[in-house]
């Protein structure tokens, strides 16, 4: 089962990114280096993203991977979603959007992250 995937909602495509309940850092890298060839063939500012980091594993290593991935898709991205942030992610997560000045918001649920990104102009 491939982990990146376009999904049409509402009207609007959103490129979904799913991280939930992995563990082991080389797949979670193996996740990013898939969407990077994806997100980065993008015209800048079109991509509307969506991932999902639901039970996924973090470490210091995990959190470089995000943080280069991040700030390398930047220029790509339109508007972006999260959802799976708990405890100690949150606590990452705010870390992240400082360090790389991205903007991505946070939500419980993936119909809601969908119907927030389906909104976006």
């Amino acid at each position: 089962m491939s982990r990146i995937k376009q999904i049409l909602h509402k009207g609007k495509n959103i490129f979904f990114v799913d991280f939930s309940s992995l563990d082991n850092i080389h797949e979670i890298d193996g996740v990013i280096n898939d969407s990077i060839t994806h997100i980065r063939n993008k015209p800048r500012s079109s991509l509307y993203c969506l991932t999902d980091i639901t039970y996924m594993r973090f470490s210091n290593d995990i959190k470089r991977l995000f943080q280069d991935f991040t700030e390398g898709n930047k220029p790509y991205i339109k508007a972006s979603a999260l959802v799976g942030l708990s405890g100690l992610q949150q606590i990452i997560y705010n870390g992240l959007m400082k360090l790389t000045g991205c903007e991505i918001s946070s939500f419980t649920t993936l119909e809601e992250a969908k119907d927030w990104l389906a909104a976006k102009n």
